[in-house]
């Protein structure tokens, strides 16, 4: 007896873009963890979602540029198919209701008024802001003048597919630090990618630098680049 075809889902009638924040405690989730927490929200706020077809019908979410574990953000992403237009304040005011304290909705836009292409690729380049303790901010100075003059700085880091060398220097369009001693980071998108861990391991090897503590970090902003300007634009701008 041959399977049962299964049903076809009809395509979302309507496509939401939600800027997200993750705070506080929650920045030590792994991505897998707000995945869930997020998808047991939209059942929670009775969103009317739409979903995929197959033997095994999810909810259409798409997530983009998550940050890694430990790190701190203000500009997570995920798009929300839905099988209904709904207004999208409502939506965002809906789900950062049910949402854990700590993940907490920023921005919800119609994804037809927004940027044009897709979630993935309007997020080429991050802005990070590095907490460095009680590292002179002297010192902090030195080690990043002296990374930006190296062409080229060889890092290595334990992957999926084992121990892998890269060069962190070419991710980097800017690095400096700030008036309160902060290092301010605009962090390419590239493959492999290149971390805020990385370019630390990268100012160690070039300068010696070592930073107390875990250095917290946190993603003020990710969204197009543009090199030239040293700046990223918002994914989220109306058409």
């Amino acid at each position: 007896m041959s399977r049962q075809q299964p049903e076809q889902q009809a395509p979302p009638v309507q496509k939401l873009r939600i800027r997200y924040a993750k705070r506080g405690r929650l920045r030590f989730t792994s991505h897998r963890d707000v995945s869930r927490a997020i998808e047991r929200a939209v059942v929670r706020a009775g969103i009317p979602m739409a979903y995929s077809s197959g033997f095994h019908p999810h909810p259409r979410i798409s997530y983009a540029g998550a940050s890694p574990t430990g790190a701190a953000s203000e500009s997570e992403y995920v798009e929300l198919g839905l099988a209904e237009q709904r207004d999208p304040a409502e939506i965002g005011a809906a789900l950062d209701a049910v949402l854990p304290d700590g993940l907490d909705v920023v921005a919800t836009v119609d994804a037809a008024t927004s940027s044009p292409g897709s979630l993935s690729d309007l997020l080429t380049a991050s802005h990070w802001l590095i907490d460095l303790g009680d590292t002179p901010a002297e010192r902090a100075a030195e080690a990043v003048a002296a990374f930006l003059a190296t062409e080229s700085v060889t890092v290595e880091r334990m992957t999926k597919k084992g121990m892998r060398s890269f060069d962190c220097r070419a991710a980097v369009v800017r690095l400096a630090v700030t008036a309160d001693g902060a290092l301010e980071l605009l962090l390419e998108h590239t493959v492999p990618a290149v971390r805020p861990d990385d370019v630390l391991t990268g100012l160690r090897e070039v300068s010696g630098l070592e930073v107390a503590g875990s250095g917290l970090l946190t993603r003020v902003a990710q969204g197009v680049l543009d090199r030239a300007a040293e700046s990223i634009g918002d994914p989220l701008a109306e058409r």
